[in-house]
């Protein structure tokens, strides 16, 4: 169902783009690149080309607009796009282990070395130069 929503978004959105390139402007807009006035002008009429393409666009920005918000309305999780990407699994299992320290064999935890940083110290770790 999700993705039924997402391709009637497309198409309003590529409809939308296409209807918006097609007005002519000062410069004829898209439809002056292909043969210039007398395609649209054959088309819709003299005025009428600028009337039914101004009613599109307006149509359809506000159907671009409630696609919108019956996409989040209905799917505010963002449906299949929201699913935990392998990289954020195994960024959780970092962190997991980072949360619960390692024990050694009699129970007991061991005591971080003077090299090593201890987990959430803002401090680099000391580094070993071999003479005390």
């Amino acid at each position: 169902m999700f993705g039924i929503f997402i391709l009637i978004h497309v198409i309003i959105s590529t409809a939308l783009i296409l209807v918006i390139l097609m007005q002519s402007a000062k410069g004829e807009g898209l439809a002056g690149a292909f043969g210039g006035s007398g395609i649209t002008g054959a088309v819709f009429g003299g005025r009428g080309a600028a009337t039914f393409l101004s009613r599109a666009t307006t149509v359809l920005a506000i159907a671009f607009f409630v696609s919108c918000l019956v996409l989040t309305v209905l799917f505010p999780s963002g449906g299949v796009a929201s699913r935990q990407s392998t990289v954020q699994r195994e960024a959780q299992k970092a962190m997991q282990q980072q949360q619960t320290p390692a024990t050694d064999q009699s129970g007991t935890q061991p005591a971080p070395s003077q090299t090593e940083a201890s987990p959430g110290s803002v401090l680099p770790p000391v580094p070993d130069t071999g003479g005390k």
